[in-house]
């Protein structure tokens, strides 16, 4: 289920004022994991710690989506995802290009076959173990392998993941939003997988729209988007991203944290 069919009846926020948090919510929002356990079981325990000196507020975290492929340790990632989350903290878990790509290839692998060229050979790999191998002239017998070796509780969790969620004036989505068409309108296809018409557009969105998807050497602050993909697989970079009220901060694995953060100049 998506939240999208929930913003209908709430009007936007087009004010010059600061985008905000509800009252007493402090949101962590990480950006693309690719198959990182070791740097996505860090980050959340850092995120853990800077959690514990907010006890008292509602504690939202949100993973932008992404979780497998390209990195060597997508199993272990959804696992961590499923059974191993920081505590004292509400989960959101939205999908990625790369979870629709993988679920499609479990599907109907013949015409998902592309999946297999930006990143699911290492989803595969984390999962067979040297059990066996891709025989890319009977997809049908991979995908059978691949199905055979995922933990029902991993199915699940994918089937399972949100296209968008939206706290106060902030909308979370993995790759954007098409600019100027309302969010109830929005398609699939747009918030997982559009790239430069939505990063090109410099004016306002009805919220700000914190992502991935596109790889930033550091979280990178516009005035109508947040972009949080640091390319975590190859930069040994996962980020995090932290909105309270109308302040903002982010950590990170390779300098720790948090920092305040400023907004970038085009």
């Amino acid at each position: 289920m998506t939240i999208l069919g929930r913003l209908r009846d709430r009007s936007p926020k087009l004010s010059a004022e600061p985008a905000r948090t509800p009252e007493g919510m402090r949101i962590y929002a990480v950006g693309d994991i690719h198959g990182r356990a070791d740097l996505l079981e860090r980050l959340n325990n850092q995120i853990q710690q800077d959690a514990a000196q907010h006890a008292e507020k509602a504690l939202q975290l949100i993973y932008l989506g992404d979780y497998v492929d390209r990195g060597p340790q997508s199993q272990e990632v959804l696992e961590l995802l499923t059974m191993q989350r920081p505590k004292g903290l509400t989960p959101h878990f939205l999908m990625g290009n790369h979870e629709q790509a993988m679920l499609s290839f479990l599907f109907d692998p013949l015409p998902s076959m592309q999946w297999l060229s930006y990143g699911g050979l290492a989803t595969i790999a984390s999962y067979a173990a040297g059990a066996w191998e891709v025989d890319r002239n009977d997809l049908l017998k991979t995908r059978a392998a691949l199905r055979a070796a995922i933990p029902m509780h991993h199915r699940a969790f994918l089937q399972s993941l949100a296209l968008s969620l939206r706290f106060g004036d902030y909308l979370f989505v993995h790759a954007g939003i098409r600019p100027d068409v309302p969010i109830e309108q929005q398609q699939a296809l747009d918030l997982l997988w559009i790239r430069d018409r939505f990063l090109s557009h410099t004016k306002a969105h009805p919220f700000v729209v914190v992502h991935g998807h596109h790889v930033v050497e550091t979280v990178d602050v516009r005035s109508n988007r947040i972009g949080i993909d640091t390319g975590a697989y190859a930069t040994g970079c996962l980020s995090c991203l932290i909105l309270d009220g109308a302040e903002r901060l982010y950590l990170d694995t390779r300098q720790g944290g948090p920092r305040p953060l400023h907004e970038a100049t085009r």
